[in-house]
């Protein structure tokens, strides 16, 4: 009974979407796909998760007791910067990352506009139908929320997602996670070019499809 009730089992429990992967549970969980696929093959033997064109679980009784356990945990230890990113995941809601979330998850990690770690926003796009949703999901963690960025001497702690209401999320999968398309990241980044000049050079050496050619225009923007 005890034999699954590690870290990595109860993220694949949570991040699991029926015809998921072991690849595509890895990419979500941030994780090595061998180590999830010995997981994976944990779960199975222990009756929790199922192959049926792609994995699913059993019970999703299960994937709720998790994220209550989840929550308790929060109370004690509360996420990390790179938790954040990772618990969008288990909301079982649609959403992209957007902004310089965009940027940071098209040029896999390398660039990222200074956020100091004690004041550090998460910038992501959701359905307007799911808002209500979303800002209770955040709550069960005590992370705030709001549409705009919020001062940091008004937040008990360092984190706080930023929410792109749309009536509906087109999203891109990359390295596991949804980001809004490369065209309107590179929009963006050339609309406050004076942030993303690098970044713009680095997308245009990733991706052909990118036309880094802008204009010098000074912004005042505070992300």
């Amino acid at each position: 009974m005890y034999e699954v009730c590690g870290e990595k089992e109860l993220k694949v429990i949570l991040a699991l979407d029926p015809g998921d992967s072991i690849s595509g549970v890895a990419r979500k969980t941030d994780e090595n796909r061998e180590t999830i696929r010995r997981v994976v093959h944990r779960l199975e033997e222990a009756g929790y998760v199922a192959y049926d064109d792609g994995l699913h679980l059993v019970d999703q009784t299960i994937r709720d007791a998790g994220l209550e356990f989840l929550k308790a945990a929060a109370d004690t230890s509360p996420p990390s910067i790179s938790e954040a990113y990772v618990l969008p995941q288990f909301a079982g809601m649609e959403y992209a990352y957007t902004g310089i979330d965009a940027v940071y998850v098209w040029t896999r990690g390398g660039y990222q506009v200074a956020r100091d770690p004690g004041d550090y926003p998460l910038f992501i796009a959701v359905q307007e139908s799911d808002l209500d949703a979303w800002v209770a999901f955040f709550d069960r963690f005590r992370i705030p929320t709001a549409e705009e960025r919020q001062s940091a001497d008004d937040l008990d702690g360092s984190i706080q997602v930023i929410f792109e209401p749309r009536p509906q999320i087109e999203a891109e999968m990359v390295d596991g996670r949804p980001v809004i398309p490369l065209k309107e990241t590179v929009a963006f980044a050339n609309e406050h070019y004076a942030h993303f000049q690098s970044a713009l050079d680095m997308l245009g050496r990733m991706y052909d499809s990118v036309d880094t050619d802008a204009n010098y225009r000074p912004t005042n923007v505070e992300f």
